[in-house]
């Protein structure tokens, strides 16, 4: 039996393969008052990975200037992009930060995203652009900028087209963000009472591969209280995690993302890590 290594309440087998975690503490381009919160919520869950498999980001921690453009904070987020693009390899997961990191995390992706689906599993539509935006927020426009769409210096070239993009549990919409939504496979919160959903969904794309996007505030309240914006009526972390261990078995994963923890104090932090860390389980 493998010898294992345990830090807070998951253990990790120390000769079990195991993928990259890199940590990127982003929290520029998220529209909360205290957004710095994000890096709290990173740290904290880096603390319970493996330390040989995790690499943690130096990312700016100036706000940082919009560049003449509609997005805050510009100048930083795209330091952040440089950072993610040197460190990123396959088979990686990111942890947040606010979650606009997946939009730098699939920019530099091994391989492309030519055979990729995005399960964008968040409780917020973030398909803004910075016309549309009303806080100008990247994290509001992070899956428009997936699709290729919104601030050039952000969206990815070539964009994940719309029929491979299958959002899970979104149910906060702006009220510009409603029409924009056409084209993606939604699937609610009780659509996932079938285990199988979202394997069929993606695999009913055709995709060779698939990057797993969680916003942690697609889970109900009640089940995880640490983010900037809670959004009630959410999915639980079983039906989630289940749901990803699902599509694991079906399409290969070629990374993943949970994002969006921002607990107000570290006793809030260790109180919500037993849900944070099935969801690393999920996926890695």
């Amino acid at each position: 039996m493998p010898r294992t290594v345990v830090r807070g309440i998951r253990s990790f087998p120390l000769e079990a393969p195991v993928v990259r975690f890199l940590v990127v503490p982003q929290w520029q381009g998220s529209p909360a008052t205290r957004a710095m919160l994000l890096v709290d919520g990173a740290t904290a869950i880096a603390g319970d990975l493996p330390r040989a498999a995790t690499t943690v980001l130096d990312v700016p921690v100036e706000a940082g200037e919009s560049l003449g453009t509609g997005v805050r904070r510009l100048s930083s987020l795209l330091r952040t992009r440089e950072l993610v693009a040197e460190a990123m390899t396959a088979d990686t997961v990111v942890i947040g930060g606010d979650c606009s990191v997946t939009a730098a995390a699939l920019a530099a992706l091994p391989g492309g995203t030519d055979d990729l689906a995005v399960v964008w599993c968040d409780a917020h539509a973030d398909m803004n652009t910075p016309e549309s935006s009303p806080s100008g927020a990247f994290s509001g426009m992070a899956l428009r900028a997936v699709l290729g769409e919104g601030e050039p210096q952000l969206a990815l070239s070539p964009g994940v087209p719309r029929d491979r993009v299958i959002t899970v549990g979104m149910r906060n919409l702006d009220d510009e963000e409603v029409a924009q939504v056409d084209g993606l496979t939604s699937l609610s919160v009780s659509d996932l009472d079938s285990a199988d959903a979202v394997a069929d969904a993606v695999a009913a794309t055709g995709a060779r591969r698939v990057w797993v996007h969680i916003d942690v505030d697609v889970l109900d309240p009640a089940e995880l209280s640490g983010v900037s914006e809670a959004a009630p009526f959410g999915l639980t972390t079983s039906a989630l995690s289940t749901a990803i261990r699902r599509l694991r078995d079906r399409v290969p994963l070629a990374g993943a993302t949970i994002s969006g923890f921002a607990p107000r104090t570290p006793a809030d932090a260790v109180d919500d890590l037993g849900a944070l860390l099935r969801l690393v389980g999920a996926v890695a």
